[in-house]
């Protein structure tokens, strides 16, 4: 009795016998699963499908298509004001300076991701493609304390490119 109290039990049905059991202990670390890295190759034509298939239009998505190149457009036309500002009335205004560092960072955060979506196409490319859009994602979140960081401990960014100039 007083071995059956220290010998640990481990089988859990009667089909499996004790030494199998040990043998499926492992101290060995299991890795997780990693993604696919394999690129997708194309169909040859870049045709999926056939002539006599019905078209099926992509659900509607107000971040992309029309609705994304506005916003690109409206963000480059509230930066021209902002450029000039500085120009004619000086560098000391932290909220206008504030906006144009942020109109800015979202101005290049478009344009790389157009570079993303044009270079590294999902279809093709798909783990590359999110990681890709991951890293562009973190980088504008830094970006934006980096902003953040300019605006509130220096005297904000255009007066650290007016004494980058004047130096």
């Amino acid at each position: 009795m007083f071995s059956r109290l220290i010998r640990p039990t481990i089988i859990t049905s009667p089909s499996i016998s004790y030494k199998s059991a040990i043998r499926n202990l492992s101290l060995k670390p299991r890795l997780p699963k990693l993604p696919n890295l394999r690129l997708t190759p194309d169909v040859p034509g870049n045709i999926i499908g056939s002539v006599n298939d019905a078209y099926v239009p992509p659900p509607g998505d107000i971040s992309v298509g029309a609705f994304h190149w506005l916003y690109e457009k409206l963000v480059v036309v509230g930066m021209i004001p902002l450029v000039v500002f500085p120009f004619i009335a000086g560098v000391d205004y932290p909220l206008f300076d504030a906006a144009l560092g942020t109109l800015t960072l979202l101005h290049s955060r478009y344009g790389l991701q157009s570079c993303i979506i044009d270079y590294i196409p999902l279809r093709k490319f798909g783990f590359w493609h999110k990681m890709a859009m991951f890293l562009l994602n973190i980088g504008t979140a830094v970006s934006l304390y980096g902003i953040y960081v300019i605006e509130t401990e220096y005297n904000g960014l255009c007066d650290l490119i007016h004494k980058l100039w004047t130096a």
